[in-house]
């Protein structure tokens, strides 16, 4: 048997910062005995919980299950426990696999030449019993193996997600530094917003925001737009519990009123790309996308804000952005009275020059930045504060 048949335990790799979030996720989704850890959780859980977290989890990355665990001070040793696994198990000879190995700690010191060596392991594998072997693809194989050694211990598994969750399926287009899908929609769940409120993002961007927004108020499952996933390459993968477990899910799925979410960027491409990203969705119809200068767009008081601003990138000097930073928040207090904001800030040091009182700021990476979550409560009469 393999390791995660005893144990059903599994892995699942998140953001640098969301473990908690992803905790009460997994929890929620039916895993049991969770312990996080740097960048991921381990977690137990049953098949039906297993494709449920791999079809609907909004916040991890990937899941894997490991194979088999060992001690490994040397390639050869690599070598010859790899040949122990069966992988007929899991990989078909017509099938495309790749391998992602990360080494730290340990005699074998480069993760490629690890790679190279489980590789070789398998297709020779394949070359004893057939007489042929499976092709690599590094970009979209059919299967992924993954490899981790540290402190000479190594562990072989099997992705279940087929390739990182965050490839929704709906982003056909993009604008430049798009936000990764799950941290926005780490944002989403921060907000609390879910379809009750009016909702605007006023600098949408390519509209990953207002993607995972509708997404979540929807309870449309993150993988719906997903052809297959890594879990149909197990030996004991059940296609009828599959199925059970994807139209329960989709069952779930409810329809959003029209006008409820508005989108704007002063950047026509940008438009552009969010009315391709919702049509992939089927909803392009149901939200209303505008062109404007942030500060000529109309009142939104009563409206919920989920918005994430350049923060340098599409600006550019530090004296430019602390202006519109500032325009920001005159915005905010000049029309949108009775508003809650939510505003990912790339660049935290910005914050202060938005001007207002903040109920929160939570901490979370992106794209290699330490930025700030910030959220600003916008009342009928509002004073000026340093945030």
């Amino acid at each position: 048997m393999y390791d995660y048949q005893q144990t059903n335990r599994y892995f699942a790799q998140i953001a640098d910062g969301l473990e908690p979030m992803g905790a009460e996720e997994l929890a929620e989704l039916g895993a049991t005995n969770i312990a996080q850890t740097f960048r991921g959780l381990f977690f137990q859980a049953d098949t039906r919980a297993l494709y449920r977290i791999n079809y609907m989890s909004r916040l991890i990355t990937r899941v894997i299950a490991p194979l088999s665990g060992f001690d490994c001070h040397a390639t050869k040793y690599l070598y010859k426990r790899a040949q122990e696994i069966d992988w007929t198990d899991f990989l078909k000879l017509d099938q495309t696999f790749a391998i992602f190995s990360h080494v730290s700690g340990s005699a074998i010191t480069n993760s490629h030449y690890a790679s190279l060596c489980l590789k070789d392991a398998i297709v020779d594998a394949f070359r004893e019993k057939f007489g042929e072997r499976p092709s690599i693809d590094s970009k979209t194989p059919d299967v992924w193996f993954h490899l981790h050694i540290r402190d000479n211990k190594a562990t072989i598994s099997l992705e279940l997600s087929g390739g990182s969750l965050h490839r929704r399926g709906y982003r056909a287009k993009s604008v430049e530094a798009p936000m990764q899908e799950t941290v926005a929609a780490a944002i989403v769940r921060l907000s609390g917003w879910s379809g009750t409120t009016a909702l605007c993002d006023p600098m949408c961007g390519s509209g990953t925001l207002l993607c995972e927004a509708i997404m979540h108020a929807r309870h449309m499952p993150a993988g719906f737009l997903r052809k297959r996933f890594g879990f149909e390459n197990m030996p004991e993968f059940s296609k009828e519990i599959w199925q059970e477990v994807r139209e329960d899910a989709d069952s779930k799925i409810i329809d959003l009123p029209s006008g409820l979410v508005m989108g704007n960027d002063q950047d026509t491409r940008a438009i552009e790309a969010t009315r391709a990203n919702l049509a992939i969705l089927g909803i392009d119809n149901q939200v209303q996308l505008t062109t404007k200068d942030l500060r000529t767009i109309p009142d939104l008081s009563g409206t919920t804000i989920l918005t994430n601003p350049p923060y340098g990138i599409r600006l550019g000097k530090e004296e430019e952005l602390k202006k519109f930073y500032k325009d920001i928040g005159d915005f905010l207090k000049q029309h949108c009275l009775d508003t809650t904001a939510y505003i990912y800030c790339g660049n935290r040091e910005l914050i202060k020059s938005i001007g207002l009182r903040t109920s929160f700021k939570k901490a979370i990476k992106s794209g290699g930045l330490d930025g700030r979550l910030i959220k600003i409560e916008i009342y009928a009469k509002t004073k000026k504060h340093t945030a």
